[in-house]
């Protein structure tokens, strides 16, 4: 049986890998899905496959357009999984455009869409919240400075939730992956196919769905359950730094 049927969903960043499975996940356990992305062709692609999910052509890094977009709705399950990561250069080299990317995309886009659905979930007093942060947020590594800069406040505002939301009803969790297949790696250097292939090579790396799986099992637990940190580790990789390769 769905486990989610009647539950509204939201999934940003839903366009692509992590986010695009999330919805898949949801969808099949019954949730109605909101798919929210910039990628508007994409979201409408995944929605002819997802029954009941709905478009929002969304950028998270624009404060009005979300609250606009969200603030009204009675969400159940909110996914703010919208991020990236731009080039891999030490911060004496690093791009102050590329750098207020990530920070407008991977802090500021995730309080937004806090800020917009987090009351109308005190107000019913229920509501599961799923961060998706990154063991790039516990282990820097390098050339990610900013990237794993990022990635660690989405922690430290999963343990401000957890105080600020505690006697609301509301569940708040964070799943930090690994080493995942994506698209993350073509982005982050810029449509360089041959170098992001390289991040992966010979590596028996996590696939999205995984994750996905993993999101879908904390918002179906019991009510009285609260999955608070689930990191997640490719068996090839010993830390964020150190991964096996097989030729």
């Amino acid at each position: 049986m769905a486990q989610l049927t009647g539950k509204l969903a939201l999934v940003t960043g839903a366009s692509s890998g992590i986010g695009e499975c999330i919805a898949r996940a949801l969808a099949a356990e019954g949730a109605h899905v909101v798919l929210a992305a910039r990628s508007k062709d994409k979201l409408e692609r995944l929605a002819a496959e997802l029954p009941g999910s709905e478009v929002i052509e969304l950028d998270v890094r624009d404060p009005q357009a979300v609250a606009h977009a969200l603030r009204t709705r009675p969400f159940d399950i909110a996914i703010p999984n919208a991020g990236l990561a731009r080039g891999l250069d030490p911060v004496h080299k690093g791009s102050p455009a590329d750098w207020s990317e990530m920070i407008d995309t991977n802090i500021k886009g995730v309080l937004h869409v806090l800020g917009s659905v987090t009351p109308g979930m005190i107000e019913r007093k229920r509501g599961d919240i799923v961060l998706i942060g990154s063991v790039a947020g516990r282990q820097a590594y390098p050339g990610g400075n900013v990237y794993c800069a990022t990635k660690a406040a989405v922690r430290s505002l999963y343990e401000s939730l957890r105080y600020d939301l505690h006697d609301t009803g509301i569940r708040v969790s964070t799943v930090d992956p690994g080493m995942v297949r994506t698209p993350f790696s073509d982005v982050r250097f810029k449509g360089d196919s041959e170098r992001a292939a390289k991040v992966y090579a010979g590596v028996d790396y996590l696939h999205p769905e995984d994750i996905a799986d993993i999101v879908r099992f904390v918002v179906t637990r019991p009510a009285r359950v609260n999955i608070g940190e689930v990191v997640v580790w490719s068996k090839d990789q010993a830390s964020a730094m150190q991964v096996a390769r097989r030729t």
